[in-house]
């Protein structure tokens, strides 16, 4: 690929290759605005290529003071997530978009240190079984299929 983009005169840059990975029309939507929330959250001005340039030479002088950045980024969120403002699996999508930049410029950060202070998502429903009064309510229901359903899952066990 860098050998055609080289015959048609240009460099790729740090964008383009992050860019380059994506592949769903939504997550090349989505991936550069949360990327640029965190430059903007680091304190890099200008456009999102722009930011992505600068925030490559200030990994390469000093990766640990990024690492930390991205500590300071994920940590802001934490507390936004614990203040109920912001849900768990936000945090990971924002995760997601830095960590891809990165690897798409051979950043070597330390991603299970990063990794082990995101918020957990919650994986499983809030579902419960309905009551006998809920199943007497849908049963009284005027559609007979509705009966039949409900009966059904019931004796199938598929409501409890």
């Amino acid at each position: 690929m860098t050998s055609l983009i080289q015959e048609l005169g240009r460099d790729i840059g740090p964008l383009d290759s992050f860019m380059y990975a994506l592949k769903s029309s939504e997550s090349r939507r989505q991936y550069p605005r949360r990327l640029k929330l965190f430059f903007d959250f680091i304190g890099l001005g200008g456009t999102l290529n722009e930011q992505a340039i600068e925030f490559l030479k200030r990994c390469k002088a000093d990766i640990n003071s990024e690492q930390d950045s991205l500590l300071r980024f994920f940590d802001f969120h934490r507390e936004r997530v614990r203040r109920k403002e912001l849900a768990a699996g936000t945090v990971k999508n924002y995760y997601r978009a830095v960590k891809l930049f990165c690897e798409m410029n051979d950043l070597s950060l330390n991603w299970k240190k990063i990794s082990r202070g995101l918020p957990r998502v919650k994986k499983f429903s809030s579902d419960r079984a309905p009551t006998l009064e809920e199943l007497r309510k849908l049963v009284e229901y005027p559609d007979r299929r509705i009966k039949s359903i409900v009966c059904s899952m019931t004796s199938g066990g598929f409501l409890t």
